[in-house]
């Protein structure tokens, strides 16, 4: 078996048993630290019967950690400047607390419906100032293909995705499998997003809750940035929020035809 990122041989290391009633095999590989499920196609279909998993009792939660952290990064790089797109945006919860803060975001997804932020639909034939994966890489059956397609329409990818403790844990032992929905089929280390950088000519860098692939310039920007306790991170929003104008009435406008 070759691993889906660096293509060298790779091993299984154990099964489980997915949606109750389909045996999947887990292979790693030792050089990237990937970890990948076999052939999940035969459960993918009945996985994504819905969209959003009804485990997914954390959804409003996460969008409002990462639209917090995710705002004192794209001011960090762009001010507020940009376009910016939310790939696998969900039902736009994400698109509409961004334009709320006052950055030009737009929303993609081929498996859900926008319900939060319709009228502001985004394409993937367009250049972004950087394009937003929340929750999704652990979703991709072939992984390096579907960051590639994001790589194309910006050079600053932002993402969230839980990292693969080690040692490797049990089926048992850790949620972020998700045995019980069947959708994460892709498990990453710090070292497998380094060396998908390297592949994409771009830097890895890690912010608060946020993982960023970008040029070297904009890592070192990030880099410097310290909010280093949760009380400067929040004197922080409170200055983004008095800084940047929302676009939440100028959408009202936009979207009543006035």
């Amino acid at each position: 078996m070759k691993c889906k990122i660096c293509q060298k041989e790779c091993k299984k290391i154990f099964d489980a048993v997915i949606l109750k009633k389909y045996n999947g095999s887990y292979y790693h590989c030792e050089y990237c630290n990937f970890l990948f499920v076999d052939e999940p196609r035969i459960w993918l279909d009945e996985a994504y019967k819905n969209s959003i998993s009804l485990e997914d009792t954390g959804i409003m939660r996460r969008n409002i950690a990462i639209s917090q952290s995710l705002s004192i990064v794209l001011y960090t790089l762009f001010k507020d400047n940009g376009k910016f797109l939310d790939f696998a945006g969900g039902y736009g919860i994400l698109v509409r607390l961004m334009r709320d803060y006052g950055f030009d975001f737009y929303w993609k997804d081929i498996y859900s419906e926008n319900l939060i932020a319709r009228g502001f639909e985004g394409n993937l034939d367009e250049q972004y100032s950087a394009v937003t994966c929340f929750e999704c890489f652990e979703h991709f059956l072939e992984p390096i293909q579907e960051i590639e397609k994001l790589a194309k329409i910006s050079t600053t990818i932002i993402f969230t995705t839980e990292l693969l403790p080690s040692p490797i844990p049990k089926p048992s032992d850790w949620w972020y499998y998700c045995l019980s929905t069947g959708q994460h089929i892709c498990f990453y280390s710090k070292r497998t997003l380094e060396i998908i950088a390297q592949k994409l000519n771009l830097e890895y860098v890690r912010f608060i809750n946020l993982h960023i692939f970008c040029e070297k310039e904009n890592a070192k920007k990030i880099k410097t940035q310290y909010l280093g306790s949760r009380f400067i991170r929040k004197i922080y929003i409170e200055f983004l929020r008095r800084r940047l104008e929302s676009k939440n009435f100028s959408d009202h406008l936009k979207m009543s035809g006035r």
